[in-house]
């Protein structure tokens, strides 16, 4: 099963025929089920923990035999808390974040401060905007994102590279706000005091380990800016060369197929 973020689609997973984590995991040979959220109107009253207790435990209580999950950015730091609370065949987690006191000083801060702005409105929406969440993520190398848009303009329109790079821009746009609870818990309990790295993350009174029970593979991409390779769970750890999102769709996700297919089959 893949486990998406909560922030973004889980499209980006199954992007295209070409570039389909998805579909590269089934041509291994696996049953592949990839996990969409829903709507966050459903989802209001959920935490990071809800999310894990409420929706992804029950599913997973559905199948026939214990799942092995693959979990990308934050759905990877959630896979493994499934894993600190039933028994997975094995979890591989993608450029996904567990040590956050990892993350640059000066990154922490200005979400916080950007949290501190925006959580009254957020308690009021019961929901953070995915427009909050964007300018956080454009705050962390706002010289790169102009260059990406100015390279696009000066791209041929009608290019594969064009179509994929709106394609790629649709999904970081298009992701469901963040319900409220989920926001705290992961800008507070996570960002802040950085609980998961600590061993003091607690769903359902039970205190979330990066050192679970099954086989664990962590792959981290070397220019990650959104969750840098610093921040991965303790573990067997590779290092894709790319970014964020190129480890799944860019041409780095070659090496990705090769090692989620070791770990897998």
């Amino acid at each position: 099963m893949l486990v998406p973020s909560l922030i973004n689609p889980p499209d980006v997973l199954d992007l295209d025929e070409a570039s389909s984590l998805a579909g590269a995991v089934a041509a291994m040979g696996r049953h592949t089920l990839l996990l969409d959220w829903g709507a966050a109107r459903e989802r209001r009253a959920l935490g990071l923990g809800g999310h894990v207790t409420e929706l992804l435990l029950p599913l997973l209580g559905e199948l026939d035999s214990p799942p092995a999950l693959v979990g990308y950015c934050l759905g990877g730091t959630m896979a493994i808390a499934a894993a600190s609370l039933t028994q997975l065949e094995r979890v591989a987690t993608l450029a996904a974040p567990w040590h956050f006191a990892a993350y640059p000083p000066e990154s922490r801060d200005s979400l916080l401060r950007l949290w501190d702005s925006t959580r009254r409105a957020a308690s009021d929406l019961k929901a953070l905007p995915m427009e909050v969440l964007q300018s956080a993520f454009w705050s962390l190398d706002p010289k790169r994102t102009v260059a990406k848009f100015a390279s696009f303009a000066e791209s041929d329109p009608d290019s594969a590279g064009a179509r994929r790079f709106v394609t790629l821009e649709d999904w970081a746009n298009e992701g469901q706000p963040l319900p409220y609870p989920a926001a705290r818990e992961l800008i507070e309990d996570l960002f802040g005091k950085d609980l998961p790295g600590r061993g003091e993350w607690q769903i359902g009174g039970r205190a979330m380990t990066e050192r679970v029970a099954c086989p664990l593979l962590h792959i981290a991409a070397f220019a990650d800016r959104i969750t840098p390779a610093a921040t991965a769970p303790a573990g067997k750890t590779l290092q894709a060369g790319s970014g964020h999102v190129g480890m799944v769709v860019g041409s780095a996700r070659a090496r990705l197929h090769e090692a989620l297919a070791e770990f897998l089959v």
